[in-house]
């Protein structure tokens, strides 16, 4: 495989739902899986369109109760085309696809540098005739609403004719995850086609309930090098529409069939109906090559406000994780009214729905495409009245953020989810996860200190920062006894610990990520409110009815939440010495992989709850989120000594009771072991990277990729090794490399900076800013400050 190349020689049916998703072709508005155009849907394939934000909610019964979701839909699919020999000629036989045995060549190879997707099969059939037939597929970067595939057919030991059918086809369902399968998954109605000119047709439906028009146009064009017109006919169904090509082939002469794919929603600005909009962007469309070059130059746009250079392996996986980050979060998407789908638009896992997977992901984009991250902030505030009004119905203030969110900002999250070990259908309590309130929080914070963009911060920013402060202060008791505030019955990252051993009632006890997280909330927003201007200050605290004294009780509370500790390290919750060390070597040797051992447990009709285990980091995400010089200082604004060997410790404790069960997990602590410059770091580093490629969850990444994952690795590298924060005005430099990481550099965007290049080798690192009119950047290391000019470079010695 090259550095930009991501390639798969050969065929193989068990993987191809895997490297359809890690395939997927997008351009931050919709998504195609890189599923054959030749076959339908089966046990090998999944053909998924997804645009951004297209959500539908339908009832299902499972399990005797009536469930409500909303899903992203699978939107009709425009892939379809097959082919084979003329149905006349002698001998011919079926459609050719990858099943059939007359397949002998096989080759996919997805070009990152330039966002195609490219196939080369061949078939032989009965009668020793083969056809060669490549592909080039994208969808496009430059123009948001328009795909194309391009299929070059080869005849190589015969001439005659080619049967091609070209289709939209809208006779499709949310089918790709299996565990879903016992949920309706009918979003479509309302289906017509038609055609406005032998090349050019098209098909129209609606989602049930959301009401979302959904348009696509095909325009599918036959060049074969003579001077006779290949004119498709086309066939009208209910929910599908059809071109039939004949095509003449002569032997060794390639002909090419081009399909040129528009597809418009309701949800879409400055068009006046999505059929007319599809019709027009189809029908206006650049031939192939000019499409192809367009697609190419934005791509080439991309990579140089974004690339991360690094060799070697580790630099190739990056890469793709990046590609994907892209597809998934283009600027296209800073025009969208859309969040951070945890599994992208790549598949249907998670129901497209957003959780705090953004906390992984805009660290990344603020240094790039603060105007992404802008956009996701305000998909957020767009959605406070939401959490103000769940936080009222909890009998809370200020802003509740649900766990997962799709359209309008209500919880999504699911009441049952299916244990496909056990077959049993259990409860779900992950709603109560309200530390993504402190994630969103936390992003705010970010993007503003990356952007400098204070016009943000003091008007959209400080509402949703006030408000989920506000909410953390009303949930936090206090205990008169101990004179300390107590946050009570939430669920932690962790997962695995939902509730105490036989408890009536969901929910644990001072988390203690979730408290040390509302503490920094707290802080971040009484800065905040000290800061703003005067008259936006009063403006704000007058509409939200925010007065002084409910700052008196942030502060305190601010100060004072507990935080429990047990045999000197600090506990994942109140209680958790309580429980019963796990007997880990047991249960690999029973069942190898122990990812999903609250699956394993349930099966065997124990629990997780009873056990000092969990499945992802939980306490250790603290120092994640915050350096270590900046995690002591919140721990003494605590009132607790948090020194490096009692963080040490933590780490340790915690290190060896994680079955990693999440992709967030080894990215976590490879990220942690980093920052305290512990060995041990690469091999999480390792893990974390293979995540997706290698599939190391066990069939997760067929359903879609992992983004805050993906994304999370390119800030452990921008971020992690080099210990940059935006903060104070200045770039904070504090680097860790892993020997095995210790050369890489890359570009971000800083303020008014583009392109501000850092260059990292062992023992120096050197910043280069672009010549242009804004003032110099102020780069603080650990014991020095420096000022680097624009149009000025420098080496700086790290020891």
């Amino acid at each position: 495989m090259s550095d930009w190349a991501w390639e798969y020689e050969g065929y193989d049916p068990a993987q191809e739902r895997l490297r359809e998703a890690l395939c997927t072709l997008g351009n931050g508005y919709f998504a195609t899986r890189g599923a054959a155009s030749e076959s339908s849907m089966g046990p090998a394939h999944y053909p998924g369109t997804y645009a951004a934000g297209c959500y539908n909610r339908l009832v299902s019964t499972v399990a005797g109760r009536q469930v409500e979701n909303e899903d992203l839909v699978n939107l009709p699919n425009w892939l379809p085309l097959r082919f084979r020999i003329h149905a006349t000629d002698a001998g011919s036989g079926g459609w050719f696809h990858a099943d059939d045995g007359y397949l002998r060549e096989y080759r996919q190879s997805l070009d990152l540098r330039r966002g195609v997707l490219t196939r080369h099969m061949l078939f032989v059939d009965d009668q020793g005739r083969g056809l060669a037939v490549d592909q080039q597929r994208l969808v496009h970067m430059a123009d948001p609403h328009l795909a194309a595939l391009r299929t070059r057919f080869t005849a190589q030991n015969w001439a005659g004719e080619l049967d091609v059918e070209s289709a939209i086809d809208g006779d499709v369902t949310n089918a790709g995850v299996a565990r879903y399968r016992d949920f309706e998954g009918h979003h479509l109605t309302d289906w017509r086609t038609g055609a406005v000119d032998p090349e050019t047709v098209w098909l129209h439906c609606r989602t049930s309930t959301s009401d979302i028009a959904i348009a696509m146009a095909a325009r599918t064009r036959a060049t074969t090098g003579t001077r006779s017109a290949v004119r498709p006919r086309a066939e009208l169904r209910p929910r599908s529409v059809t071109q039939l090509l004949v095509v003449p082939v002569r032997r060794a002469k390639a002909v090419y069939v081009d399909k040129t794919v528009a597809l418009h929603t309701s949800r879409d600005t400055a068009i006046s109906d999505p059929l007319h909009a599809a019709l027009d962007r189809a029908g206006t469309a650049m031939a192939f090559p000019e499409l192809l070059a367009a697609h190419h130059a934005a791509w080439e746009h991309l990579w140089q406000r974004a690339e991360l250079r690094v060799r070697g392996e580790a630099g190739r996986i990056l890469r793709l994780h990046l590609f994907h980050v892209l597809q998934t979060l283009s600027p296209h998407t800073a025009e969208l009214d859309v969040g951070v789908p945890a599994r992208g638009l790549h598949g249907e896992a998670y129901r497209g729905h957003v959780f705090w997977d953004e906390l992984f992901v805009l660290p990344f984009l603020n240094l790039h495409f603060p105007e992404v991250s802008r956009a996701l902030l305000v998909y957020r505030h767009r959605r406070l009245p939401q959490a103000c009004r769940a936080a009222r119905e909890a009998g809370r203030d200020g802003a509740m953020f649900p766990w997962q969110c799709g359209s309008d900002g209500r919880e999504e999250a699911q009441t049952l989810h299916l244990n496909p070990r056990s077959g049993r259908w259990l409860p779900d309590h992950s709603r109560l996860q309200h530390h993504v309130g402190s994630a969103v929080a936390y992003n705010v914070w970010q993007y503003c200190q990356a952007s400098g963009d204070t016009e943000f911060l003091h008007t959209k920013g400080a509402e949703i920062l006030l408000q989920i402060a506000r909410f953390w202060a009303s949930a936090a008791e206090l205990d008169a006894g101990s004179g300390r505030y107590r946050i009570r019955g939430v669920v932690g990252p962790d997962e695995y610990h939902d509730a105490y051993p036989d408890a009536t009632k969901p929910g644990l006890d001072d988390n203690a990520y979730t408290n040390v997280t509302a503490a920094w909330v707290l802080h971040r927003a009484l800065d905040l409110a000290r800061t703003l201007p005067v008259p936006r200050r009063q403006e704000l605290f007058e509409r939200i009815a925010l007065g002084t004294e409910e700052l008196d009780r942030w502060e305190e509370v601010s100060r004072k939440l507990r935080v429990p500790f047990h045999q000197g390290v600090v506990s994942q919750f109140d209680g958790y010495a309580e429980l019963v060390e796990l007997d880990w070597q047991k249960y690999r040797d029973r069942y190898g992989g122990i990812q999903r051992l609250d699956r394993i447990l349930e099966g065997e009709g124990d629990t997780t709850n009873r056990y000092k285990a969990s499945k992802q980091a939980d306490v250790l995400m603290l120092g994640y989120l915050f350096s270590p010089g900046e995690l002591s200082r919140l721990f003494r604004l605590l009132g607790y000594d948090v020194d490096d060997d009692t963080w040490r410790k933590t780490v340790d404790y915690y290190l060896r009771r994680t079955s990693h069960g999440s992709t967030l997990s080894e990215l976590v602590h490879g990220w942690v072991l980093t920052r305290t410059r512990r060995a041990g770091a690469w091999q999480y580093l390792q893990d974390a990277l293979a995540e997706d490629v290698t599939d190391l969850q066990g069939g997760t990444t067929a359903e879609g990729i992992h983004l805050g994952a993906m994304a999370g690795t390119l800030d452990l590298v921008q971020r992690g090794l080099t210990g940059l924060e935006t903060r104070e005005d200045a770039l904070w430099l504090d680097p860790a490399p892993v020997p095995e990481l210790s050369e890489f550099s890359f570009s971000i965007r800083y303020r008014g900076h583009w392109g501000v290049a850092l260059h990292m080798r062992p023992g120096q690192l050197r910043i280069s800013v672009p010549s242009s009119e804004e003032q110099p950047i102020r780069v603080v290391l650990p014991h020095r400050e420096v000022s680097v000019a624009p149009g000025h470079a420098r080496w700086l010695d790290l020891v």
